[in-house]
């Protein structure tokens, strides 16, 4: 059988990958979503260019692509670096945890939906950290703010994904599915925890591993071997494949001497994957939801922006920072990219009930992209930490 019209799609998407990268400098829109709109554009709902076959395959590809996601995010909970981050680690929980609840309860107020409230709560918790140091690094930050927002960007979207692993199973069990209040409570527990546990077990002897063969070709058959292993038997067992992942990558950060080597073989290979996550998540966009988000869509958008800025400050304040950080460290946390789209597509792909929920988040994050990194850039000019001329 070929497969000729599957390898065109899949160097096409490389390419229009690549020259996305390359507009994307040029005009400071991110490639992710120029990779949507393309996708989107392409897609049976608009100038139908690719038949809809595509993407009978995108539910492999996003189970591939998000467990290397979520064994990357792993590594941003090594101990060796928490223990040196406190203040970090308290202002990041504080505004995961308060964007959360503030849009648990816009959402729910506007809707009275709980299952979208919960997804919605956890998926607004994920940022982007490449836009908020690529902003940095443009304007040639350095600071307590600088330093402050880069160790918090490096480790909330990891509590993102924790969060939307927990919220995620009491979503689908409070569906409407009848289940008893205990039974929801057993197989929440069983889901959250058993994905830990698988994870943890597998990390124990990729850990070992780990430092024991070279860098190069062996270590990247290691790594890329038991991320998708641990995501295959998650899903055989029925628990949550992005949240074992996250458990590997942990472990693997707290137990290899050499725990980079196994990140760095997984980022080496995680670029295509994501081309053609994002592609074929624009491919698959349903555009007559979109008319209907407006009142969700504003309130989505205000609600996370007071989150993140009222989370920074009292964060700062229970960290002891100085005024400073407290007033400019919420809003420097606005960028939402990559993980928050992922995050969208496992909630829609395991509740298709759920349409108009990868949409929102796609619509959102293209505003949040194009808003995030300028308000990033003039918190820091506030907080007197650029170049006069960040050129």
């Amino acid at each position: 059988m070929s497969h000729a019209l599957d390898l065109l799609l899949i160097g096409g998407i490389m390419l229009v990958a690549l020259a996305a990268h390359s507009l994307g400098q040029r005009v400071h829109v991110p490639r992710v979503t120029l990779l949507l709109l393309v996708g989107a554009l392409a897609g049976p709902e608009m100038l139908d260019l690719i038949p809809l076959s595509v993407s009978h395959n995108f539910s492999l590809v996003t189970e591939l692509t998000l467990a290397m996601v979520g064994f990357l995010l792993g590594e941003r909970m090594s101990f060796r670096d928490l223990r040196q981050g406190r203040e970090a680690i308290v202002i990041s929980l504080a505004v995961t945890l308060i964007t959360a609840l503030l849009i648990f309860v816009g959402i729910w107020l506007v809707t009275q939906n709980l299952v979208a409230a919960l997804l919605l709560a956890a998926i607004a918790t994920a940022t982007d950290p490449a836009a908020t140091l690529d902003v940095i690094r443009e304007a040639g930050a350095r600071g307590p703010l600088t330093r402050l927002v880069t160790q918090v960007v490096a480790i909330d979207d990891a509590w993102g994904a924790i969060l939307f692993s927990v919220l995620l199973v009491f979503a689908e069990l409070v569906s409407g599915n009848g289940a008893e209040l205990i039974e929801t409570i057993g197989h929440g527990f069983y889901e959250v925890v058993g994905a830990i546990a698988l994870g943890a077990l597998l990390g124990l002897p990729m850990a070992w591993l780990t430092g024991r063969l070279k860098p190069g070709e062996p270590m990247l058959l290691e790594s890329a071997g038991f991320v998708f292993l641990a995501a295959g038997i998650a899903g055989a067992i029925d628990v949550s494949y992005l949240l074992t992942c996250m458990a590997l990558g942990v472990t693997v950060a707290n137990r290899a001497h050499h725990h980079i080597r196994p990140f760095r073989s997984i980022e080496g290979i995680v670029e295509p994957f994501l081309a053609m996550f994002f592609f074929l998540a624009g491919f698959s966009l349903d555009w007559e939801v979109l008319p209907t988000l407006g009142l969700i869509g504003a309130v989505y958008i205000l609600v996370r922006m007071i989150g993140r800025v009222a989370g920074g400050y009292v964060g700062g304040v229970l960290a002891g920072s100085g005024h400073k950080i407290r007033v400019h460290t919420g809003a420097c946390l606005l960028p939402q990219a990559g993980v928050a789209m992922g995050l969208a597509l496992v909630a829609t792909d395991r509740m298709p009930e759920m349409i108009f929920i990868l949409p929102l988040v796609i619509g959102s994050t293209v505003l949040f992209e194009l808003l995030g990194p300028p308000i990033t850039m003039k918190q820091l000019r506030q907080a007197g930490e650029t170049r006069k001329d960040p050129r």
